[in-house]
């Protein structure tokens, strides 16, 4: 070990004689961006060094490092033994040497990780004053490895960069766009009795879990204000298609200019009885998205309106008759209104989005079917 130290030592010090060679790329001062050299030894080993500029290299000089790989052969040996008489697979050792040997120029703190040696396998990890990592590998024919590229960066680096990326992509994207994806159920509100065919006044009733909503759309979202401004604007045509599944044994039916819910007066039982909608629409919608230190999405809600237009309507009836199931399916416009407008809102944290969508106009024109509008809610699987 005291070998591969010493080669360590020298090759450290060839490269601090030769940096006047080295080309720094030019960094600001919030760039995480790194130089890099790498250099292969004839007996197979790999020497990387990764530090922020050159001047950071040159920086090494400063600690001796001839008498330095001797003290941390030292030090790794004595690491070596505490994790091979561990319990855990991995143990970590910090020394001082600044403060053992003041004047010196010795590093402030050593941190050395070591794990149990395995038969394909030994790696030792050194970290000089939280700043110049270096990773010793040893494999299973001897070769060792010396490294001191991500692993000697603090956990505080590496946040700073998560967060540096982060920050970039919110400067950069005034305008982003997002295929979402709705999934829901629909209710009948504001509803008013209304007197059936037979002349009885009567209210509509839903089956709750059978009435569902599915929007399929493409938002844009352009920024309002500055670039680190959390308001934007959100626009986006939407496909929607409603579900109005009836409870008990009813069924709609569109007869002489109005579409009513009729008791089913055979002897067959009616399964599922439903009238479907499909629908374009376009939303205008202001949202506020805020976000926590490091820029991650937290709170978001989005509110406003949106008008539309249906394309196409129908019923199905599914039953049984004489122990036979029967499915039969009927198109038309069941007298319901053409053009759609009304508000709608989004609200959620992180990664989960709820939405809420309330049709202003009547689903039937008047006197031609129930008086009730329609109130869509649920989540929003994908888009947010």
């Amino acid at each position: 070990m005291q070998r591969s130290f010493l080669s360590f030592s020298l090759l450290l010090l060839m490269l601090l004689g030769g940096l006047n060679a080295a080309r720094a790329s030019s960094l600001g001062p919030n760039t995480l961006m790194k130089d890099t050299i790498v250099v292969r030894l004839p007996n197979q080993a790999t020497l990387t060094l990764v530090v922020r500029d050159a001047a950071q290299l040159r920086q090494m000089k400063n600690y001796h490092l001839d008498s330095l790989t001797w003290r941390l052969a030292g030090y790794i040996a004595q690491a070596e033994l505490a994790a091979k008489n561990a319990s855990t697979d991995q143990v970590t050792m910090q020394f001082y040497p600044d403060k053992d040997q003041p004047g010196k120029n010795l590093p402030e703190q050593i941190r050395i990780t070591t794990r149990k040696k395995t038969p394909s396998n030994n790696r030792v990890d050194v970290l000089l004053n939280k700043t110049f990592g270096v990773v010793v590998t040893t494999d299973k024919d001897g070769s060792k490895s010396y490294n001191t590229a991500s692993d000697g960066k603090s956990k505080e680096e590496r946040q700073a960069h998560r967060d540096s990326t982060r920050l970039k992509n919110i400067e950069r994207k005034h305008t982003s766009s997002n295929l979402i994806f709705d999934l829901g159920l629909n209710a009948f509100v504001n509803q008013k009795q209304y007197l059936s065919p037979t002349g009885q006044p009567e209210a509509v009733d839903l089956r709750t879990e059978g009435s569902r909503y599915v929007n399929l759309g493409w938002d844009w979202d352009t920024r309002l204000g500055g670039k680190h401004s959390p308001v934007s604007i959100t626009v986006g045509p939407q496909f929607a298609f409603n579900n109005f599944m009836l409870s008990g044994n009813n069924k709609w039916v569109s007869a002489n200019g109005r579409t009513d819910v009729v008791h089913e007066a055979d002897s067959r039982q009616l399964q599922k009885t439903k009238l479907a909608t499909s629908s374009i629409n376009l939303p205008l919608m202001l949202r506020l998205q805020l976000r926590d230190s490091h820029y991650k999405e937290t709170f978001t809600i989005g509110a406003g309106g949106f008008m539309g237009y249906r394309i196409k309507s129908w019923t199905k009836l599914k039953y049984t008759n004489e122990g036979t199931v029967y499915k039969d399916k009927e198109d038309g416009s069941y007298n319901m209104e053409n053009f759609l407008y009304g508000l709608q809102g989004t609200i959620g944290y992180g990664d989960i989005e709820f939405f809420a969508k309330y049709n202003m106009n009547q689903l039937f024109k008047t006197n031609a079917g129930p008086d009730t509008q329609v109130l869509s809610f649920g989540i929003r699987l994908f888009g947010n």
